[in-house]
């Protein structure tokens, strides 16, 4: 289940990507977003985002909603 809205997602959300180079695997990594890479509103693979460790993927799952600041 891909995520390909960007409205659904904010920084600091906890998600599971899957890295360019997983991408055959399917393997997901898990952070927090820092960063949301994709400039347009949607897009059919799902939206780039940069996580806190400095890893960039696709968003595949989101696990939790953004901690109230």
């Amino acid at each position: 289940m891909t995520i390909t809205k960007r409205s659904e997602l904010k920084i600091g959300m906890r998600v599971l990507v899957v890295q360019k180079q997983d991408q055959r695997t399917g393997a997901l990594t898990e952070g927090v977003i820092a960063r949301i890479l994709t400039p347009s509103s949607n897009h059919p693979r799902g939206i780039k985002v940069m996580l806190t460790d400095g890893c960039v993927g696709r968003v595949s799952k989101i696990i939790a909603n953004a901690e109230p600041q």
